[in-house]
């Protein structure tokens, strides 16, 4: 039998968190183990209550949901965000992807695209909906995200770095890349450790923002992966 995925609700609407509750409620898969209306609050019940994945509200009222991503995650760092939003504006997006949010969904998607977006989560994948993959690359193409500088930066790896650097921008879990490399799996957790110490960044979101910023992978390849890490 699989293992249930906890999951946390923040949202500073009533109607929102029944509204995903319903969604939730179908069968096994997950389980809906609190909610929330505030980023504070969020922090609060996330170290108490350590759920698998915390879907949270980018506009929460006092700590928004990008800084409460950033506190929850700085506190329970195996705790995985995917972040719900009105709107898919740049300035949402990329603050999602630096808190290290590991998915991305607009509220007026489908309620099939949340559980993908879940689904990939909870295996260690990350999901970007197409219009938000859209968006990244088109601030790429118009030089907003400096691939130069970003480029500079990837250049200190080597060239195993590199290919590994690739394969976790495009939400290949360590056990893919391993088997895609021939390497073992602590192998391959090595070497994220080291880039991460090299590049700067504290999670994989942070890898992946760099790899497609230097152009290692395009936004479109960061989507669902059916594989834990």
């Amino acid at each position: 039998m699989e293992k249930t995925t906890s999951i946390l609700l923040i949202d500073d609407h009533q109607i929102m968190r029944d509204g995903l509750k319903a969604i939730l409620s179908h069968g096994a898969e997950f389980s809906v183990v609190g909610e929330v209306e505030n980023g504070a609050d969020a922090v609060r019940v996330v170290r108490k209550t350590r759920p698998d994945i915390v879907v949270m509200d980018i506009g929460l009222p006092g700590l928004n949901g990008i800084e409460a991503t950033a506190e929850v995650l700085r506190h329970c760092p195996q705790t995985r965000v995917v972040i719900l939003s009105m709107y898919g504006d740049d300035e949402s997006v990329m603050g999602a992807i630096r808190s290290g949010a590991r998915a991305f969904v607009l509220k007026k998607a489908s309620h099939i695209d949340l559980i993908d977006a879940l689904r990939a989560v909870a295996k260690g994948g990350s999901y970007w909906g197409s219009q938000v993959s859209d968006q990244l690359l088109n601030r790429i193409q118009r030089g907003d995200i400096s691939a130069r500088a970003n480029n500079a930066v990837v250049d200190e790896l080597s060239p195993r770095e590199r290919q590994v650097l690739r394969l976790v921008a495009q939400g290949n879990t360590s056990k893919d890349i391993a088997a895609a490399l021939n390497l073992s799996v602590q192998t391959v957790r090595s070497y994220r450790k080291a880039m991460m110490k090299k590049l700067g960044v504290g999670n994989v979101a942070g890898l992946t923002q760099l790899a497609i910023a230097a152009g290692l992978a395009r936004p479109l390849e960061v989507t669902v992966r059916e594989a834990g890490v």
